[in-house]
């Protein structure tokens, strides 16, 4: 069990596909970068602007450093990792825009020393409008070693995928409405002194997701104990559905990101970004309990109750396995709960999504069409009918064939059957895999779940588990080998979705009932 990947990394899924803008999956910095980036002086940059032709982007025309900037990415006032970015012409292309970001992330979790790397290059028209024409995304460390390179085609996007070792794939895509001026949204709205609404092709599930920047009016911020005039913009994306606040220098710098109260990027000098804290990520985030759960909350059925601090309305929504009821104090009295599907509501397969399809679809991380995946799906449920029952033979394989291995992480459900070993992460992947090859609406969650570690402190830990549609939804956990997840799981999202991040730090538990 661990802390899911897209919380681990929100800057390459979220943070900074939102408020830098985009920095989804990334490509290093040039070599000729400097180690300090430096800032144009505002009458150089004006007499640019004045002298930029009108057929050329506003993201050109916003001023910025040049050779990049460099920012430390904090989780709970700890530094986990830093972010390059820099968007300029292409060097002797002044039709084509260049956009490269990087992502260093190195933290301990559990025993084991989890780093990442995520590099992007995008290239688009600079003209006002000008399409996403190429990019490369790199991946390095936790999760797997990969490259993926998109180029336009009459179509929409043709992108290979090259793996270490393996033969090279390809993914075709339907055209990006993307354009130059998603690639920094938030420089964009402030020069404009207008919001900004566009696209983001992400870098991790290739889906094209709306992107939105509103601008605020100029507000005095105390930076390194002074205070400095800022323009500020919030971005959401519709992927993950956080808002990421952004103040920027009235010389172009991008001064800090606030991605909720506990995730901040801060801008610093090159030496002094690169310069991280060692930090033990399990015990940073999780969530101690005033005292142990009773033994009823692990029972099938079972149940318990939770007062709990800190858990935004919009996460309070009413299920089959949880219940919300406020409290006077401003707390709220959850009740988890967990049973078998009711005999009656159990269904044949295949099954209709119940939510529209999203749950039976393939993906470059689900592969849930790949012929390695249909293939064990088959045999594993071979003619079994029913779909609990199918869904209880996929688990209970998944549950008894993965070695359970922190640092063995992999991104894709072809590469988790390949190794055939991971943490929840590649257990829920594999499993939803194949459910949907096997004709089973099904989906990852992501939340915490009770355990008393070595150090005898009993806490919720971050943790991923999954969702099957049998007839009604049930909670399954592969990692575990529960037919039905106990109560002491409590879900707040879905992977994929970075909504829940602002959680991490603040919630509390207060009391067991």
């Amino acid at each position: 069990m661990r802390l899911p990947r897209r919380v681990l990394l929100p800057v390459g899924a979220a943070l900074l596909s939102l408020a830098l803008v985009q920095c989804k999956k990334q490509e290093s910095p040039p070599q000729a970068a400097p180690v300090q980036a430096r800032t144009q002086p505002a009458q150089e940059q004006q007499a640019q602007q004045a002298q930029a032709p009108a057929t050329v982007s506003d993201v050109l025309k916003a001023p910025r450093p040049q050779g990049g900037e460099y920012l430390g990415l904090y989780l709970v006032d700890k530094k986990v990792g830093y972010v390059f970015n820099d968007l300029a012409p292409v060097p002797g292309r002044s039709d084509r825009v260049r956009s490269i970001n990087e992502l260093h992330f190195k933290a301990q979790v559990g025993a084991r020393l989890s780093e990442r790397i995520h590099r992007e290059e995008r290239i688009y028209e600079s003209r006002p409008g000008g399409k996403l024409v190429a990019f490369t995304i790199e991946q390095r460390g936790d999760g797997g070693n990969q490259t993926l390179v998109g180029t336009v085609t009459p179509g929409g996007m043709s992108v290979v995928r090259k793996r270490p070792g393996m033969p090279d794939e390809t993914v075709n895509l339907p055209p990006t409405p993307e354009v130059v001026e998603d690639a920094d949204q938030v420089r964009v709205a402030i020069l404009r002194q207008a919001n900004v609404s566009g696209n983001a092709l992400d870098g991790t599930d290739l889906g094209t997701h709306p992107v939105s920047t509103t601008v605020h009016p100029a507000e005095e911020r105390l930076i390194s104990g002074v205070k400095v005039k800022v323009g500020k913009a919030v971005s959401v994306s519709e992927k993950e559905k956080v808002p990421v606040t952004a103040y920027v220098a009235e010389d172009g710098r991008l001064l800090e990101l606030e991605y909720g109260q506990t995730m901040k990027a801060r801008a610093e000098p090159e030496e002094v970004a690169k310069r991280l804290d060692m930090v033990e990520v399990f015990g940073l985030t999780r969530v101690v309990l005033p005292r142990p759960l009773p033994p009823e909350a692990q029972a099938i059925p079972g149940q318990v109750k939770l007062v709990m601090e800190n858990l935004p309305e919009k996460f309070q929504r009413d299920t089959y396995r949880q219940k919300y009821q406020a409290q006077p104090d401003g707390r709220v009295l959850v009740t988890m709960s967990a049973r078998p599907p009711e005999p009656k509501k159990l269904a044949p397969r295949p099954l209709e999504d119940p939510d529209g399809g999203d749950n039976l679809k393939s993906s470059i991380i689900v592969e849930s069409d790949s012929a390695q995946i249909r293939e064990l799906a088959s045999q594993l449920v071979a003619d079994e009918k029913d779909a609990y029952t199918a869904a209880k033979k996929i688990v209970g394989w998944v549950a008894t064939h993965l070695k359970k291995d922190y640092g063995s992480s992999a991104d894709r459900a072809t590469d988790v059957l390949r190794q055939r070993k991971g943490d929840c992460t590649e257990h829920s992947l594999l499993t939803v895999s194949l459910l949907r090859a096997s004709g089973i609406p099904s989906r990852r969650v992501d939340g915490v779940i009770y355990m008393v570690n070595q150090d005898g402190v009993p806490a919720l830990y971050w943790h991923e588990w999954v969702e099957a549609f049998v007839g009604e939804w049930t909670q399954m956990d592969p990692t575990f080998n529960q037919m039905v997840a106990d109560a002491t799981h409590f879900g707040v999202g879905q992977e994929g979705n970075a909504e829940i991040t602002p959680l991490i730090g603040t919630l509390k538990v207060v009391e067991v009932r």
